[in-house]
């Protein structure tokens, strides 16, 4: 399965990719995309909304179930990827490129220490 070690990632299975100094971008984990099955809908987030780390941001509708999108991260979504709302199955396909959800612009850059790094995300699936 894969895991780039060049990602942050979440026990909720939510990865981020530092983009610059203020702006990352977030989307699932092949394992998450795995676990739901095929993806029929996303609700994303609205731009310029406000988000907190941990909170309920989204969610990703599949053939399995319906699963919460927990921002990683806390601060001002700046872009959403509007590309999901008619092809949601990109969360299956290409989860780490095309399927990414949204980027957003850090409210506390520290929070990125609090995220899991590649091998501890990989340790923590390799037990489920």
């Amino acid at each position: 399965m894969s895991v780039p070690s060049d990602l942050l990632y979440t026990e909720e299975h939510e990865w981020v990719r530092k983009e610059d100094d203020d702006v990352v971008l977030i989307g699932i984990t092949a394992f998450a995309q795995e676990q739901l099955g095929t993806v029929v809908y996303v609700e994303l987030p609205e731009e310029g909304s406000e988000v907190a780390k941990g909170e309920s941001i989204g969610q990703i509708e599949s053939t399995k179930s319906a699963s919460d999108i927990y921002a990683p991260v806390s601060g001002q979504v700046v872009e959403v990827n509007s590309a999901l709302e008619d092809a949601p199955e990109l969360l299956n396909s290409n989860p780490y490129e095309d399927g990414w959800i949204m980027r957003v612009k850090l409210e506390s850059p520290d929070e990125l220490e609090e995220l899991l790094r590649s091998s501890e995300y990989k340790e923590q699936i390799a037990d489920s």
